[in-house]
Formats: C-alpha cells, structure tokens, sequence
C-alpha cells in the first residue's frame, strides 16, 4: 500500500485444496463493503509446492516459503500443538521478522479468518503493534489480554524488529513444546516496556472470533475461527459465517440498522472445543 504495508497470510496443501479454507478466505474480501480491492495488497505465502500452484491459480501474488529442514512435509493438515504445527508457528514467526527488516508494515490475517471490512480502520496511528485477542477484557492496552497472533499488525520500527528478535530469542527459555503465543502472552509486558514498543490489543466487536463471538454484525470487520480444532470443524462453521453476512447484506437498510441479525452459532467447533478441553487457552489458534 502507500504506507509500505502488504496485507499477509500462509496456507499448505490441506487448507488451500478446493472446498477448504483458502476459498471461503478469498470469497469474503470479495462478499464484504470494500474490502475486494485489498486483495491488491495481499501476499498468499505457501509452506509447500502443492500449496505453491493452487496459490497461482487463484490468485496474483503468490510465494513458496521453503521449509528450514528439507525433508519437512509442511502440506498435510497440522494439528494444534504438535511438533509439525509449532514449527510451522515459528517459521512464521521468522518470515515475519524478514517483512519488518526489509521494511514493511504487515496484517498478518490467519487463513481461517473471514474478512467483511476494512480491519485497519480500528488500528490506532500511534500503535507499534496491533493484535487480536480471544476473550478482550474491555481495555486495548491492557497486557492481561491474552494475544492471538492470527490477526497481528507490526509497524517496520528498530524497535518492532528487536522485539521480534527478543521474543524469538525467548523461546530456548521456555520448555520444548512451547508455541509463540504463549511465550508472546508471558514476555509482552516486559518487552514492550524495555523497547518502548505500544501494543493495541483490538476489540472482538470489531475483529472477533469464535471464541468470544461478536453480537452485532453492523460492526464486525473480520471473523476468526479460533476456539476450533479441525479442518473440517472450520470449514463447516466458517461456511454458516458467510452465509449470514450474505444473509445480513442482502436484507433492507432499515433491518440492518435495527441489528436484527446475529451470526449462526458455530455448532461443530463449539462442541468439539466442550469434547477437547476445559481450558480454552489450549485451543487457541
């Protein structure tokens, strides 16, 4: 964009193949009140060869990021937590890094998040970092936010970088097995505080997700599917999200300024996250 920023996200093979993800993701920037032309700003990076060619076929701007070990099979569905998924974590992570240092601003948007407005509008001029939270406690600068690294803008800053680089630093402190949310969530306060680095936490209402779902349709500006395990949970509960935007949009003003719309329940992630786990944290993608 003018400002130096690129929209970002990745796939693999199982989130890119037809009826999956990447079409649900590419259909709503297209479905939502503006948001078409940013995909003129969006970078699609893949973490496999598969990915790679389904990429170009569906969309311009396309890049194969290749795996740090060459044996690594990146394509197959990775599930939450294990070794295959955090190191697709933190070479994200990596590549993040690299944007900031060859300087660009970023979005990172998970492939999983749904797009209906312009999420840039709620992004304050004076945050360095801007990130979404799972359960927003009322207070965009408030360090008790746990931060969901799927919806993540960076400023290109000295600062920026040295964060990057001491929070992936971090993670030979914590105990193998560790993703990048969590050690972000323990070390945010410290090094934002030493590095002079203002974090924005974004509000649910605004950029909002399964896990703490956003009543009001006439404000959401995009829709994480976190608090879900599975492809197919995703695919099933992100398909009744664009349904009703469709729903939503199509209605009379007059209905749409009364709030009379409320998205559809997520039944297959709500029950598979009641049959996983107490502990909503663990879910977190």
């Amino acid at each position: 964009m003018e400002d130096k920023t690129v929209i970002v996200t990745s796939i693999n093979q199982a989130y890119a193949a037809p009826g999956s993800v990447l079409g649900l993701f590419l259909e709503s920037f297209r479905a939502g009140e503006g948001t078409a032309r940013l995909l003129n700003h969006l970078l699609i990076v893949a973490v496999d060869p598969g990915a790679f060619q389904t990429c170009r076929s569906v969309h311009r701007h396309c890049y194969l990021l290749r795996p740090d070990h060459a044996a690594a099979d990146l394509g197959a569905e990775k599930f939450f937590m294990t070794p295959d998924y955090l190191d697709m974590m933190w070479a994200r992570n990596k590549f993040q890094q690299t944007i900031l240092e060859l300087g660009f601003n970023f979005l990172f948007t998970d492939i999983d998040i749904l797009w209906f407005r312009d999420p840039m509008r709620h992004i304050v001029i004076t945050s360095d970092i801007a990130i979404a939270s799972d359960y927003f406690n009322g207070f965009p600068d408030s360090m008790h936010n746990l931060p969901n690294g799927g919806f993540l803008y960076v400023r290109s800053k000295a600062r920026t970088v040295e964060f990057y680089r001491r929070w992936r630093a971090a993670r030979s402190r914590f105990p193998a097995g560790t993703n990048e949310q969590h050690i972000l969530a323990r070390t945010q306060a410290r090094l934002s505080r030493e590095l002079g680095v203002r974090m924005q936490f974004l509000d649910t209402a605004n950029c909002g997700g399964f896990c703490q779902l956003s009543g009001d349709l006439r404000r959401v500006s995009t829709m994480h599917a976190n608090c879900c395990t599975g492809l197919a949970n995703k695919v099933h509960d992100l398909r009744s999200v664009l349904r009703d935007w469709r729903n939503y949009t199509a209605a009379p003003m007059e209905a749409r300024r009364r709030g009379d719309f409320r998205w559809t329940k997520p039944g297959r992630c709500i029950r598979e996250r009641r049959s996983s786990c107490s502990d909503d944290r663990v879910l977190r993608l």
